[in-house]
């Protein structure tokens, strides 16, 4: 089912793609049947598929007879799977792998396209390369900054972004990020509002701003720019937009001196007053960020973005006036084919269970089958060639919005913290850190980051966080966090590991400020865009834990189970 035609107006436009989405909505059903069937009309006699349906001529069968047959037959699938695929691509096989479509880029993320309005948007490129096939490689962001479709939109409507091209591509993020807020200032009266793809970008952003504003301001009433940036084509870029403005410069500073005086709280609304909400993704392991992000905002709304993945979009957030710790996402039935693994968490009396079984799994169903309260992995099959592929996110069923389900976000499949029989994963993580930070209230401290690290090197083996604090506090104070945050793991195999010294007391290491930007550009310089970036809530990468142990000032271990 496709949207409405085209309209006269926008009003009428949007009229026309919400009254389609009630219809896809009320209909999710036998809109996943149908999309299927187009997915598997437009890749009929690809490789993959051939493998398992053989020359069965699926073209002409019923299609609810070909989505049982489809789920039959074609196995469920991981990344691993399918990669030799995809590297026979990246190589140059020009023949109907996955897709009959030939494939001529391979992207690493997914990035959601606004239109309208001035937006300062802290967006940024990363490097593109090809592969031996000419397949060009990079993020899907990066993609689409160097498309002809982006270039037209700046040509169109100047209001689209504050920066222009050369600052998004511009390759260093300090160097864009000082562009961006250079811009975003200059436009001030004309931002609508203020976006990054992710809340820690937007985080990020502001904290450097902090130290950057008065060369800012210095260069908005000059109209020169700061020798902080090098780039040529960057100087040029900004240079032909900005001109010397000392009646903006001086509101600027006396704004930044007050907001100083503040700790920076409403930063946004006081800098951009015409600023109606602030856009990101906020979900998941974005969640972290968020009471730094309301400190910057204000009394502006926070609005969730909504719920893709690097496969395919996944749901649309229906509710954007709710705070983000709330927002659920109804699942779009026409974005791909949907099923849903339910998963089961079971208190282990024993040590039977494998470690890498963090959930036991039920037999895969469709999106009309899906039970409030339960939850699932999601499973897709996607136009552009993933069939019946395991994406690796855990959510939950929270309603219905008319016949498709409405998806909180829990985590990533993936355990992140074991030792032995103990599994914890994302989530569990940060409702330990959340618990564990909350004891930081009798201080003016602030948490700024976190990491993790399952540390086996030594037995008992143990869990090691690490923090990174604004802020001076006292060694009994962090020794309640750790205990705290010790208790609060509610993992059974933890609980019990606990209990009979088989992992040993947690360790609470406070590293020393920067450090996790240290981390960030360690991930910018090997090739990550920071509008990509998710600080890892688990490492086991040897040049991470060097700079954190490196950067370790303070070690305090927990008390708990005692």
């Amino acid at each position: 089912m496709e949207p409405a035609g085209s309209s006269n107006g926008n009003g009428n436009y949007a009229s026309d793609i919400v009254g389609w989405f009630e219809q896809v909505s009320e209909n999710a059903s036998l809109v996943q049947t149908e999309t299927l069937g187009r997915i598997l009309e437009l890749n009929y006699g690809v490789e993959y598929l051939k493998k398992y349906l053989g020359d069965t001529k699926t073209q002409e069968m019923d299609a609810c007879a070909l989505e049982s047959l489809y789920t039959s037959l074609v196995p469920l699938a991981s990344h691993a799977d399918l990669e030799p695929y995809i590297h026979r691509i990246a190589e140059g096989d020009t023949s109907p792998i996955l897709t009959q479509q030939p494939i001529t880029e391979l992207s690493l993320r997914v990035y959601p396209i606004r239109e309208g309005g001035r937006i300062l948007e802290f967006i940024y490129s990363s490097k593109q390369f090809k592969t031996k096939g000419g397949i060009t490689v990079g993020t899907a962001t990066t993609h689409y900054y160097a498309s002809e479709e982006f270039k037209i939109k700046q040509e169109k409507t100047k209001s689209f972004t504050c920066s222009p091209k050369e600052v998004i591509s511009g390759g260093d993020y300090i160097q864009s990020t000082y562009c961006h807020f250079l811009l975003g200032l200059f436009y001030s009266d004309q931002v609508e509002f203020i976006t990054s793809t992710f809340a820690y970008s937007l985080v990020q952003a502001f904290r450097n701003f902090e130290e950057l504003w008065r060369d800012i301001c210095n260069d908005i009433k000059e109209g020169t720019l700061s020798s902080i940036v090098t780039p040529i084509k960057m100087r040029k870029a900004v240079l032909d937009i900005i001109s010397p403005n000392p009646n903006l410069a001086w509101k600027m500073e006396n704004s930044c001196r007050d907001l100083e005086k503040q700790e920076w709280y409403g930063l946004v609304p006081k800098l951009w007053p015409n600023a109606k909400y602030v856009y990101s993704i906020m979900t998941g392991s974005m969640e972290p960020y968020l009471k730094k992000l309301r400190h910057y905002g204000g009394d502006l709304p926070l609005v969730s973005a909504d719920y893709g993945s690097t496969e395919s979009w996944i749901g649309v957030n229906v509710d954007p006036s709710l705070p983000p710790e709330s927002v659920t996402f109804a699942v779009m039935p026409t974005f791909s084919y949907f099923e849903f693994i339910p998963l089961y968490r079971e208190k282990q009396e024993c040590f039977a269970m494998p470690i890498n079984d963090d959930f036991i799994e039920g037999q895969p169903v469709p999106l009309s089958q899906v039970i409030i309260g339960q939850q699932y992995e999601i499973v897709l099959t996607t136009f552009t060639g993933l069939y019946r592929c395991r994406l690796g996110d855990v959510v939950e069923v929270s309603g219905f919005h008319k016949g498709t389900p409405k998806l909180n976000f829990i985590c990533r499949r993936k355990l992140i913290l074991t030792v032995n029989i103990d599994k914890n994963t994302e989530k569990d993580l940060q409702l330990v850190v959340d618990k564990g930070s909350q004891l930081l209230s009798k201080t003016r401290a602030e948490l700024i980051d976190f990491t993790s690290h399952a540390d086996v090197t030594n037995q008992p083996g143990h869990y090691i966080i690490y923090w990174e604090i604004k802020g001076d506090v006292e060694e009994n104070v962090l020794g309640e966090c750790c205990s705290q945050m010790d208790a609060s793991f509610v993992d059974h195999g933890y609980v019990v590991s606990r209990r009979t010294n088989s992992i040993g007391p947690l360790e609470l290491c406070i590293v020393e400020m920067g450090t996790f930007k240290k981390i960030l550009d360690y991930f910018i310089g090997n090739g990550a865009a920071l509008s990509q970036f998710k600080t890892p809530r688990c490492t086991r990468n040897q040049v991470l834990l060097t700079i954190l142990n490196v950067s370790t000032i303070k070690r305090v271990f927990s008390t708990a189970y005692r």
